[in-house]
């Protein structure tokens, strides 16, 4: 990545749990106090998912905890946040998450240049075969890693 971006949260359950085919990055609309939140590192992805709308784009389950300071102003934690994307995109990916059985699932939450980003993936789920297929070979990697490392030494 570039320069003068400050990760806030990644989503590492997504890459178990689905295939990526493509990824997005869209604007967040926030409130004063989830800012805030965020800059000091208080969210969190798991199980959050993104729908196309009525033509916009709409982030669901994305808890950002209460600011500490905040008054009787402050934010409901997993309120549905909006997602600001180009019409056009929005328009490909509810093309294709409606016919082909993909979903949205947000992969991380950053800020690149004061504005707070997220990077959207368009996936599809894995089934459980799947799923033990990609733990197999990590655990097979490592293990060859391990042998590896042992004889350099």
């Amino acid at each position: 990545m570039t320069e003068g971006i400050k990760i806030i949260a990644n989503n590492r359950k997504a890459h178990h749990d689905y295939h990526i085919e493509e990824t997005y990055e869209a604007g967040i609309v926030l409130t004063g106090t989830e800012v805030k939140s965020l800059r000091l590192g208080r969210a969190n992805l798991r199980d959050s998912y993104a729908v196309v709308e009525n033509g916009e784009l709409f982030l669901y389950n994305m808890h950002i905890s209460p600011y500490t300071q905040g008054n009787m102003f402050n934010h409901e934690p997993k309120r549905t946040r909006k997602l600001l994307m180009h019409k056009r995109e929005i328009m490909r990916l509810m093309g294709q998450t409606q016919e082909k059985g993909y979903t949205l699932i947000p992969l991380k939450v950053y800020f690149r240049r004061g504005k707070a980003k997220l990077e959207l993936a368009l996936a599809k789920g894995k089934r459980l075969y799947d799923k033990r297929e990609a733990i197999a070979r990590r655990d097979e990697k490592r293990r060859i890693d391990r042998i590896l490392k042992e004889q350099n030494q």
